[in-house]
């Protein structure tokens, strides 16, 4: 359960189904609603209550054969009823012509049929996503009015404290009102350029589920699925865009492996040592599915490359077994369509595990290490480099380097177990697993 105070009912059912139609329509209630009265926060206000009138009357009155319709139709009566008590003539007129345009409402609850109504989500994630907000405005706006999670729920899935978060969701809302930005899906040229914008913030929720960069919790689960909620509901609004389906395949494809990447204490598994046979196959499947629909890889764009390099590792039978060449032909590719110092770093571990440590040493070496001096993963690379050619005084060294840098707590664990074991000078036995042990590919 999100956001809605469904408070104490004796009809469990009925709870649990207004639980699961507040996850299924509250953004397609709050962008509907936002159509009628271009106001956030009394759409939110509007769609908070029709949940709560949900919550008094369906244990009593049964719920509806189409709860969506019946939410639907009773968030917009009251969105009509929000224009008419306006004081603006202008928002009566508005009320007034938008009502002449839906038809007469009678008193039937489920008489709007949502079918007939225009799926208004896309326009609700491009305002969320509108890249005249600050980026941690996007993400904390999309969870809240996409995905409905309470400002309590977005403040905990990022570790910040609830006042920043609100103050996040405040300056988001009145930017979108003082600097009028539409409420409207872009057309053409406009759209190519802005979708970037809408695809980064929902894979931004993944990755911060997916590689937790502070706390105790090396993968977040719950900020994965809200990630992997957004996209196929942008998925199923946009299923002609290619970088769309390559988003959906990338995550799915990632998500299929996440339950692994721990230990049952919550340490680092690295991918060489993962149990593949627990990798999660119907997401592999549908992963593999969407990149298909996403469309020949000679047009690829960058999610769709980065979703090829998740399938060569989804297809592997073992980490041995791995098309490192196809990875770098891939990350190749990556870097011409959307260069970056990480894509760099990435194509120069890559090429580690398929050319040799010494080729992966001199790769890292000619990377802009100054774009990434904040990245604890390059130093972390370099060190497994050096320990492999059996450089251990500079291999620990970096692994200081990478351990200084590192927010996560499990990282920092796994960074330091590395330390100590290199600070030995290689004379142990090498502990179980790290025969294998590799650069930390991407995840």
């Amino acid at each position: 359960m999100r956001s809605v105070d469904h408070g104490q009912t004796p009809d469990g059912g009925a709870h649990a189904r207004v639980a699961e139609a507040f996850r299924l329509e509250y953004a397609h209630i709050v962008a509907s609603v936002l159509r009628i009265v271009r106001d956030i926060d009394a759409a939110e206000e509007i769609a908070q209550a029709a949940f709560e009138q949900a919550v008094a009357h369906w244990p009593a009155d049964g719920t509806p054969d189409r709860p969506g319709a019946w939410l639907l139709t009773t968030a917009r009566r009251r969105a009509l009823d929000y224009l008419r008590r306006a004081r603006r003539a202008g928002a009566r007129a508005e009320a007034l012509a938008y009502e002449a345009a839906l038809g007469a409402l009678d008193e039937s609850p489920e008489v709007t049929d949502p079918e007939v109504i225009p799926d208004d989500r896309l326009r609700l994630i491009f305002t969320c996503c509108h890249p005249g907000l600050p980026a941690d405005s996007r993400v904390a706006l999309t969870l809240r009015l996409v995905g409905g999670l309470s400002t309590v729920e977005i403040a905990r899935a990022f570790l910040v404290p609830e006042p920043t978060i609100a103050q996040r969701l405040v300056r988001a809302k009145r930017t979108i009102r003082d600097r009028g930005l539409p409420y409207e899906v872009p057309e053409g040229a406009e759209l190519a350029a802005r979708l970037p914008a809408v695809l980064a913030v929902i894979y931004l929720i993944f990755n911060e589920g997916y590689v937790a960069h502070t706390g105790d919790a090396l993968v977040r689960h719950d900020l994965c699925q809200e990630a992997l909620h957004l996209g196929h509901m942008l998925a199923e609004l946009m299923p002609g865009e290619p970088e769309v389906m390559g988003l959906l395949a990338l995550m799915e494809l990632q998500a299929s492996r996440a339950a692994t990447r721990t230990d049952a204490d919550g340490n680092l598994v690295l991918l060489a040592d993962q149990d593949r046979s627990r990798w999660d196959q119907v997401r592999i499947a549908r992963g593999l599915g969407c990149l298909d629909r996403a469309g020949p890889m000679e047009r690829a764009g960058p999610y769709q490359l980065q979703a090829a390099i998740a399938a060569c590792h989804a297809r592997a039978v073992s980490w041995e077994a791995t098309d490192w060449a196809q990875i770098v032909a891939h990350y190749g590719a990556l870097a011409e369509v959307a260069p970056a110092p990480v894509v760099e770093l990435n194509r120069a571990v890559a090429s580690g595990l398929a050319q040799g440590p010494a080729a992966g040493l001199g790769a890292l070496d000619a990377i802009d290490t100054v774009a990434l001096r904040g990245y604890h993963l390059l130093p972390a690379a370099r060190a497994d480099f050096l320990r492999r050619l059996g450089r251990w005084p500079e291999a620990a060294a970096e692994y200081r380097r990478a351990l200084a840098l590192a927010d996560n707590a499990r990282e920092q664990t796994f960074l330091a177990a590395k330390l100590v074991a290199c600070e030995a000078g290689g004379a142990r036995p090498p502990m179980r697993g790290e025969r294998r042990s590799r650069p930390r590919a991407p995840r």
